[in-house]
């Protein structure tokens, strides 16, 4: 995923009910470390990382970049939120569109926080580049997030073989702006 372009960052953290969305700082790197290295996490991602690489690969401020943001929960780090140019997207439909992922631990699921975060993360994005579409890839194994891509108001493209497995390609139409 490539950044965003144009967008000004990073934006004042985005606070939500119960969430604040922010940029990454040094304080988040054990999180980062965590998250990597999960199998729970990387089920349908490929797998974990082995966190001895991780603790000498990631960086001392890691994740900072456009459109990455670090969900908050009480002052610590559950997950994070991307947003970036599909610029090497393997389907067509997806080439070139804005894309959303993300990542939580485990021991924040089940909360409804990724659906907050998310939907925070999507309303900035409609903010900062009104009439954009944006695309989510799932496996479609992943019911879970199969289920908050629904949620979301992301709506099937198409299906396709990658990885192995059966992916799930949906796409979010941008909000109609007022007349």
């Amino acid at each position: 995923m490539e950044d965003l372009g144009l967008v000004a960052w990073p934006p004042e953290p985005i606070k939500t009910e119960r969430l604040v969305l922010r940029e990454a700082g040094a304080r988040d790197r054990a999180a980062f470390v965590e998250l990597l290295a999960s199998p729970e996490v990387n089920t349908y991602l490929g797998g974990p990382r082995p966190r001895d690489e991780l603790e000498r690969e990631i960086p001392e401020v890691p994740g900072r970049r456009p459109g990455a943001f670090v969900v908050d929960l009480d002052g610590a780090m559950i997950g994070q939120v991307l947003l970036g140019r599909a610029t090497g997207h393997s389907r067509p439909a997806a080439a070139g569109k804005a894309e959303l992922g993300y990542l939580f631990l485990p021991r924040a699921w089940g909360f409804g926080y990724a659906a907050e975060a998310c939907t925070a993360a999507l309303d900035w994005f409609d903010n900062v580049l009104p009439g954009e579409p944006v695309v989510l890839t799932t496996q479609s194994a992943n019911t879970n997030s199969m289920r908050l891509a629904a949620k979301l108001g992301f709506t099937e493209l198409e299906r396709f073989e990658a990885w192995n497995a059966e992916q799930w390609l949906g796409l979010r139409s941008p909000l109609t702006p007022p007349s």
